[in-house]
């Protein structure tokens, strides 16, 4: 396991560096063109962070888990996940995605006219403090999406699901990204672990004003999943590592989400392969 270890930190600390030193005025390397993804899901998605009244989130859970995962999905988009936050008992974490900007705007238009969040909003609304923590964020690669193909809500057995937020000073490269994506998953996978997703800040225009996102940042986020608290534990110190590794390049400090998915959760920490 040490070995595995070293080897995680040495891979990535060079690959990271190579990311974060992208031309910045170089916008076919730095990833500002629409990209095609050959993954299931999604060409958008949100990561959204809530602020819960105390000893509320397992009512907002419930309503998610009951109601709202189906009644999103009916109106066009992809429940990624949704999580309890291990280091924040009142934080409550979830990922939904999108196939575009303009099937989001119709999604969102019709979910929030609709007959599931019209009759469920007071209670819904009535556990939050603050819902506005959210990034717009697009896959970094076309194959560093959610593969969500084999998944279920099937109530199997959850693992554990991490995620670092790096905010860079200028746009990572996608030769970069490539470079990494490719390091991550490899090391991760011999370790028992799985890479689940790389991504990075969309920059398009929000078409929902309803619903606020987070603007003028440089996002890199990269989703890590494991069989348990144990094998994240044995990865630990090599994932911090990375993570510091990345810090010359960053405009603030890093992000790391702790992260239990509830029972519904279609993303579960490691999954099974085919």
């Amino acid at each position: 396991m040490k070995t595995t270890r070293l080897r995680l930190a040495l891979l990535l600390s060079v690959c990271l560096s190579s990311i974060a030193a992208a031309p910045a005025n170089d916008a076919e390397e730095t990833g500002t063109k629409p990209m095609e993804t050959t993954t299931t899901c999604c060409a958008v998605l949100e990561l959204r962070q809530y602020t819960l009244k105390p000893g509320k989130r397992d009512v907002l859970i419930g309503l998610f888990d009951d109601k709202f995962v189906a009644g999103q999905e009916d109106a066009g988009m992809t429940i990624v996940g949704q999580f309890r936050d291990l280091d924040a008992p009142d934080r409550f974490v979830w990922l939904r995605g999108f196939a575009g900007m303009p099937q989001r705007k119709l999604a969102l238009e019709t979910f929030y006219g609709g007959p599931v969040w019209q009759g469920n909003r007071a209670t819904a609304n009535g556990t939050m403090i603050d819902s506005d923590n959210v990034l717009l964020l697009r896959p970094a690669t076309a194959t560093s999406g959610f593969d969500l193909q084999r998944l279920a809500r099937d109530g199997r057995p959850a693992g554990l699901v991490v995620v670092y937020l790096h905010y860079l000073q200028r746009p990572a490269s996608v030769s970069g990204m490539g470079d990494m994506e490719w390091r991550l998953r490899s090391a991760l996978q011999s370790s028992g672990a799985q890479l689940q997703a790389v991504l990075v800040s969309e920059h398009s225009e929000n078409t929902f004003l309803a619903l606020p996102v987070r603007l003028g940042e440089e996002v890199l986020a990269w989703v890590a999943g494991f069989a348990d608290q144990a094998a994240y534990d044995a990865q630990r110190v090599a994932l911090e590592d990375i993570a510091k590794a990345l810090a010359p390049f960053e405009s603030g400090p890093a992000e790391r989400l702790h992260l239990s998915p509830t029972s519904q959760s279609l993303l579960r920490g490691t999954q099974e392969q085919p």
